[in-house]
């Protein structure tokens, strides 16, 4: 047969949730809720009280979170995660109980932190947060024994037939006590966080409970056998503070030989006491917490983990001087890790031409970031300090300079004898062109050429030639003409020396002159080097309209544009064999390579190579 919890041989009472053997589970209330309050300041916060009494306690972070719980004793004790030191998960004893303290995983679990104890407890416990960010909700759960309930800590250390201590002549609280019990308030927000009844050690009805019968003790007699102690059990632990108690053994009384349990009176037989054994502290050891997560997502990154130097004693882990622990090799606190490999950048094109083509440009690559599986996947997968660039600048040498020239004038500066036509000559920058083309330098281009519109005819005197083109086409200029002294006769003149003609009043031979305002007008360049020496090649030349103050514009007559390109060297290609035409440097083909063949000086001094590069160049043009 069993025995029940009410210790009868053959009952079938159990204690049910409120503790209460024989219970029907209504004689205790359950107090839970969520604690969501939003929490600025970091530190130790107050979350909910835990009575005096109370069991079945569960304290439960709702999500994983960088806070941590802690607990401690009204008295101010710390119990578990005290005095900003964070203990390991594990089992601790407080408050008259053993709370079991879990940390999952951090890094493959999402649970947060717990306290768990199944009580009671003998006094009242403070549960706190370790606030760090924000709160992620923290559930709480316990049970308190109701009104006229029966201690179920009295209840299971009394022995049958035995009286509750305490049961009668127990003084009454005070209201004012038992307002204090029966209050919990939260100290963050001020506002009452539940109110229950609070059953304290000692203070119980004056009934017995039902099915309570106090033994009857036999009357005194001599016996033949006796209960009598012959040793003790083993210690709980090897170390730190077990417990152990005497075992009592039925035996005659003369001769001390042990017989059947039958034959002593179960009634007198001792109850075993406990003892402490085993006092000596356990060696200390090295407490090593869970890895924490990577600090990369992928690649080679690092992780961390909390060694502490623990001790046991007295059924408690406590965290004691690293020093006890140098007997033993610390392990490592960091570690490398590597989730995944990473993407990586990759140029999936070369540079292209620079966008001018002199001075300074831009040049563009194609650049991608590539995943472990060759996808391409957004920048953000690869490292963006290390991506390479796609844009740079580039600078194409100083832009070639060329001599701009306008058509020569229709008319000569004399209307018989020699004369001039003039022109405008300007040097400008070129950034059209793609041949290479000489800079402006000391040549300039004459802006003058001679004419001659026939001999002239006159009489003796001051002869006054015709007044010249002025000397500019629009705006200001001046005009001159030419004043000499002749002897006419019939059908020709003679020249005199100018002396003969003093007495005469000498007309100006110089006047300022204003034919129209200046408009617009093209402006061309030189004709560039024709690009095949043979069988057909082209040059061409820049064109641009200028205004009076030498600015681009847009004014000028289309249809009196000069040309921009034409045919040149159309004859056949004759091979031609120079004697004088060696390089004078063993290091021409870097000559070729830089292309500086353009220049007169290393076009001479390296004669064989640059015309070796220009007829490869005249076909391919040719073909093409």
């Amino acid at each position: 047969q069993n025995i029940g919890c009410d210790d009868y041989l053959g009952s079938d009472k159990v204690i049910d949730k409120c503790g209460i053997c024989g219970g029907d589970n209504t004689a205790c209330k359950v107090v839970s809720g969520v604690f969501k309050h939003t929490l600025t300041n970091l530190g130790y916060h107050k979350i909910v009280e835990i009575p005096e009494g109370a069991t079945k306690i569960n304290i439960t972070e709702m999500s994983k979170s960088n806070n941590y719980l802690a607990l401690r004793s009204r008295s101010g004790r710390s119990i578990i995660n005290g005095n900003w030191a964070i203990d390991r998960p594990g089992r601790y004893e407080g408050g008259g109980t053993m709370f079991t303290y879990k940390r999952p995983n951090e890094i493959s679990s999402t649970a947060g932190e717990s306290f768990l104890a199944d009580g009671p407890t003998n006094e009242v416990l403070d549960v706190y947060m370790i606030h760090q960010q924000p709160n992620p909700g923290i559930h709480y759960e316990y049970i308190i024994p109701g009104d006229n309930v029966i201690s179920p800590q009295l209840l299971a250390h009394r022995r049958p037939g035995e009286p509750l201590n305490g049961q009668l002549g127990m003084p009454e609280s005070t209201d004012q006590e038992e307002e204090d019990l029966h209050r919990e308030t939260d100290t963050l927000t001020g506002q009452s966080a539940g109110t229950f009844p609070v059953i304290q050690p000692g203070r119980f009805p004056s009934h017995q409970p039902e099915n309570q019968v106090p033994a009857v003790q036999p009357p005194r007699q001599n016996r033949e056998h006796n209960w009598k102690q012959i040793g003790k059990t083993e210690c709980t632990t090897t170390c730190g503070k077990g417990s152990q108690y005497p075992v009592f053994h039925c035996v005659n009384r003369i001769t001390h030989e042990e017989v059947s349990e039958s034959y002593c009176d179960s009634s007198t037989k001792p109850i075993p006491e406990e003892e402490a054994c085993n006092l000596f502290p356990c060696p200390a050891f090295w407490d090593i917490g869970e890895w924490s997560e990577c600090s990369k997502t992928c690649g080679l990154g690092m992780q961390h983990r909390q060694i502490l130097c623990r001790q046991m004693y007295a059924n408690r882990t406590l965290t004691v001087q690293q020093y006890r622990c140098h007997h033993l090799e610390k392990p490592e606190t960091t570690s490398t890790c590597q989730l995944k490999i990473c993407s990586e950048w990759q140029i999936r094109t070369e540079w292209t031409s620079c966008s001018v083509p002199c001075g300074v440009g831009q040049r563009t690559r194609d650049v991608k970031c590539v995943s472990n599986l060759g996808d391409i996947v957004d920048d953000e997968e690869c490292n963006m300090k290390l991506r390479p660039n796609d844009i740079e600048n580039c600078d194409m040498g100083a832009c070639a300079k060329s001599w701009f020239l306008t058509e020569w004038s229709d008319r000569c500066s004399a209307e018989c004898g020699d004369g001039v036509r003039t022109r405008s000559v300007v040097c400008m920058t070129n950034h059209v062109s793609s041949l290479p083309l000489e800079g402006c330098g000391i040549n300039r281009p004459s802006e003058t050429s001679p004419c001659n519109n026939g001999p002239c005819a006159g009489k003796v005197e001051w002869f006054a030639g015709g007044w010249t083109q002025c000397s500019t086409e629009c705006g200001s200029g001046t005009q001159q003409r030419e004043l000499i002294c002749i002897r006419k006769t019939e059908g020709n003149f003679d020249v005199l020396n100018p002396y003969e003609c003093s007495y005469l009043e000498k007309p100006p031979g110089q006047q300022s002159c204003y034919l129209k305002p200046c408009g617009s007008k093209w402006f061309h360049t030189e004709w560039s080097t024709c690009s095949k020496s043979c069988e057909g090649g082209f040059r061409v030349r820049e064109v641009r309209c200028l205004s009076d103050d030498m600015t681009a514009s847009t004014q000028c007559d289309p249809q009196l544009k000069p040309e921009e390109k034409e045919p040149c060297n159309t004859q056949d290609c004759v091979p031609e064999i120079d004697e004088n035409c060696k390089d004078k440097y063993y290091n021409c083909n870097v000559v070729v390579q830089a292309r500086l063949c353009v220049y007169t000086y290393y076009k001479t001094a390296c004669c064989a190579s640059c015309t070796r590069v220009a007829n490869r160049q005249s076909g391919f043009l040719g073909r093409r």
